[in-house]
């Protein structure tokens, strides 16, 4: 549209032009009846055609100055519409993996065992069977060792003398205190992740048969 709009701009004038360059002929024609007229006029005529084709030049030069509009911010935000807090990213739940049964974790353990000792090398304990929810705390002493802490198993119901360091199937022993355990849990997850926590096992409540036997067998814990 505004290529079309000059082409009309310039024929226009060069139309202006061709009829004044005809009047100036035609006012040569008529030079020598009136010279002093005629170089008068010729002048004039000459300064009204160099404006026109200047103008024709710097119309046809200048370039269309883009119009710049200026909107105000609102942050990306309709202003019309009714502000909707950011909804929170929906976190994917990733599922724990399966734990054997107790019965698969001991027939494990047999078989670590039994490999083992026939490359003559240390047996894993029996606790590395055992899930950290399955134990009981039924009393804590001092042995040579130091510290030392008598469980109970309550799927078999066996008791075991264990210390510091101590491994169980899905947790560590890390520290035996006064009156509680505590343990390092480890949570593994379907894609490989480890979740590590802190976990806290006070001691049993006595009951009336095990008030009277407890302190002795405490008292007589050796280290294994």
């Amino acid at each position: 549209m505004e290529q079309c709009r000059l082409r009309l701009i310039h024929r226009s004038l060069r139309n202006e032009v061709a009829k004044k360059v005809n009047m100036m002929m035609q006012l040569k024609q008529t030079s020598r009846v009136n010279p002093a007229l005629s170089r008068s006029v010729l002048l004039l005529l000459a300064i009204l055609v160099s404006g026109l084709a200047t103008g024709v030049v710097a119309q046809e030069k200048e370039p269309e100055k883009p119009v710049v509009t200026t909107k105000k911010g609102y942050g990306g935000r309709d202003p019309f519409r009714k502000y909707e807090p950011p909804s929170a990213p929906v976190k994917k739940t990733v599922e724990q993996s399966a734990i054997p049964t107790i019965q698969e974790r001991i027939t494990q353990y047999k078989a670590q065992k039994a490999a083992a000792m026939n490359a003559r090398m240390a047996a894993p304990k029996p606790t590395t069977a055992l899930l950290l929810s399955e134990i009981q705390v039924i009393g804590i002493s001092r042995s040579p060792r130091g510290y030392a802490a008598i469980i109970e198993a309550t799927p078999i119901k066996l008791s075991y003398v264990i210390y510091p360091g101590e491994s169980f199937f899905d947790g560590q022993l890390v520290a035996i205190e006064d009156n509680r355990l505590v343990f390092r849990r480890e949570t593994v997850f379907v894609d490989g992740r480890r979740e590590r926590t802190v976990e806290y096992k006070p001691l049993r409540p006595p009951t009336q048969v095990n008030a009277m036997t407890t302190p002795a067998a405490v008292a007589t814990a050796k280290p294994q």
